[in-house]
């Protein structure tokens, strides 16, 4: 089969104006439900897009920890590339995508570190060798070989025992939405497309083309 006659006409559902929260936060909370009940896999992951100050866009797949109405939150390593982007320009954008229901959310906003308080907590609830590898994993860094990655881990691991702290280096980030859009795939491409945007303090409700 060719590449260009690859392709799916969706038909699972609809999405109107009329049928949406007015709050995207509550609309994201039942979609995200609606996934969750789904028992879809890796229901928490979404495309994480970060831009430098040259223009050069990067992105990758993360976890969401974490959401309410200050935003989504993710945990990773400062240093890492998308951390060094993050420092040099705090706007991102995310992506979930779940085909199974043919929706996806789109998420535009600036990123904050969230307070150390949390980020502490988070990392103790994590799996201890999940600790461990934060300490032993210089991210997005050059490596001599595996043999070096599992080197670092065992000391690490002999160092710190059953209880490292956090490293400082590591730990959560906040995406302050300005912008959703919730897109339900429809047939013959003519998808429904249900944005928010922020203005003045207030979200306004529009309709997108497909």
């Amino acid at each position: 089969m060719k590449l260009a006659d690859l392709r799916t006409d969706y038909k699972l559902a609809s999405l109107d104006e009329n049928d949406v929260a007015a709050s995207p936060f509550t609309q994201f909370d039942k979609w995200f439900g609606d996934a969750t009940k789904a028992e879809l896999p890796e229901v928490n992951a979404m495309t994480l897009a970060t831009c430098d100050t040259t223009g050069r866009p990067s992105a990758r797949v993360v976890l969401i920890k974490g959401y309410d109405e200050r935003g989504m939150v993710f945990f990773t390593n400062y240093q890492s590339h998308k951390g060094q982007d993050l420092a040099a320009n705090n706007r991102a954008a995310l992506l979930f995508f779940w085909p199974e229901l043919e929706r996806q959310i789109r998420i535009e906003g600036r990123v904050e570190t969230v307070s150390a308080a949390d980020s502490d907590a988070y990392y103790q609830s994590r799996p201890l060798l999940s600790r461990i590898g934060a300490w032993a994993s210089p991210q997005s860094q050059v490596l001599a070989s595996r043999t070096a990655l599992e080197a670092r881990f065992a000391a690490f691991e002999a160092e710190h025992g059953e209880n490292p702290p956090r490293p400082a280096h590591w730990g959560g980030y906040r995406v302050v939405p300005n912008f959703f859009e919730f897109w339900q795939g429809r047939r013959s491409r003519l998808h429904d497309r249900i944005c928010y945007r922020l203005f003045e303090g207030k979200w306004k409700l529009e309709r997108l083309a497909p």
